[in-house]
């Protein structure tokens, strides 16, 4: 057991680190930020921060010699350089790193797992890609395998003209069929170092332009029945994997059943509701668990809840949520509001069951 008083290094200083932090103070524990920006909002909430490439080995081992574990908010960050953290217990493991960093092995190995992934093709080149249209069709979705998020290294392809308009970059890609969908839904789980899994209730997602804009909670009849199945498939991937910490799946809500679309190995925006929503948050439980303390209850506090994200200017007009009592507000501290940069999040609960 990692005991109170110690120091967590969290590797990335965005909002999710932010909050991890926030979560880790509540429980007595240090947390140390590291990270390559100058500014950090997660180092505005930590005891330590250091800026650092993601590469620079030196850098990374003198942090970890100031942790007594680490963890991280994103899964882009290089898995080789990691090796310089040394004896000082990485969580979730590299492993599961490895695979959610490249979209070919992340389906391969889900599918390996008995999961059913969109239909798909790797690809490095243009004669791939009309290949890989040939083998599956339009309409589809070219993704660059690794680096891709919120909505970036994608390109819709509609039909065979969109195909022959685009360059495709010289990169390894991931040609994706269309997928036929419900809802969009994500299943999060924790898993202590026991093995312990406990389950938070799946949020059915809406996306704008690509980025997560709500996540509502309960789901819906649609997503409730294919729940079990998702679930099946997210606890045999941690078993899989050694895992510990909290673990994302996000999943189409088909007439076949549930088709897997991506895994994340950490905290994830759709389970922000979770805290003020459950009775333990997404937030709390991945400190537990890679602390190797009990994990808390997932169960709801309240009947329901919905976020949404603050994304771009829309954060500038955001005080007046205040005045609604069952809101909650949360503001990242970020300073310029980009388009597409979420700046923060409502989370709005759900006092009283809706009538029949």
């Amino acid at each position: 057991m990692i005991k109170p008083g110690s120091t967590i290094g969290i590797l990335g200083g965005g909002q999710l680190g932010r909050m991890m932090a926030m979560a880790a103070a509540q429980l007595g524990y240090r947390c140390h930020i590291y990270a390559p920006e100058s500014e950090s909002v997660a180092a505005d909430v930590a005891a330590d921060f250091t800026q650092g490439s993601y590469s620079d080995e030196a850098a990374l081992a003198a942090f970890a010699a100031q942790c007594d574990v680490v963890t991280y908010e994103f899964e882009n960050v290089p898995v080789g350089p990691l090796a310089a953290l040394g004896d000082v217990p990485l969580r979730a493991n590299a492993r599961a790193l490895e695979i959610a960093q490249d979209r070919l092995a992340e389906k391969n190995f889900v599918a390996d797992l008995g999961g059913t992934p969109a239909p798909y093709r790797a690809l490095a080149d243009e004669t791939g890609l009309f290949k890989a249209i040939a083998a599956i069709g339009t309409p589809g979705i070219l993704k660059t395998r690794r680096d891709g998020y919120d909505g970036k290294g994608q390109w819709r392809i509609r039909d065979g003209c969109d195909a022959d308009e685009l360059t495709v970059p010289p990169i390894p890609m991931i040609y994706e069929g269309f997928v036929r969908f419900a809802t969009e839904f994500s299943v999060i789980m924790v898993r202590g170092l026991d093995g312990q899994v406990r389950f938070w209730d799946s949020a059915a997602n809406e996306h704008d332009g690509g980025i997560l804009s709500r996540s509502t909670v309960p789901a819906g009849r649609v997503v409730v029945a294919q729940v079990p199945a998702a679930r099946k498939l997210a606890a045999a991937v941690a078993e899989t994997l050694d895992y510990v910490g909290v673990l994302t799946l996000e999943f189409f809500a088909t007439d076949d059943g549930p088709v897997f679309n991506e895994m994340a190995p950490r905290v994830h925006n759709s389970g922000h509701w979770t805290i003020e929503g459950a009775i333990t948050s997404q937030f709390e439980n991945h400190i537990r668990a890679i602390c190797g303390l009990p994990l808390g209850d997932c169960g709801l506090r309240v009947p329901g809840a919905v976020m949404d994200n603050l994304i771009g200017t829309t954060a500038e007009e955001a005080l007046p949520i205040l005045k609604d009592p069952a809101a909650h507000l949360h503001l990242y501290g970020k300073g310029e509001a980009r388009e597409g940069r979420k700046m923060g999040h409502v989370t709005r609960l759900i006092l009283q069951e809706a009538d029949e």
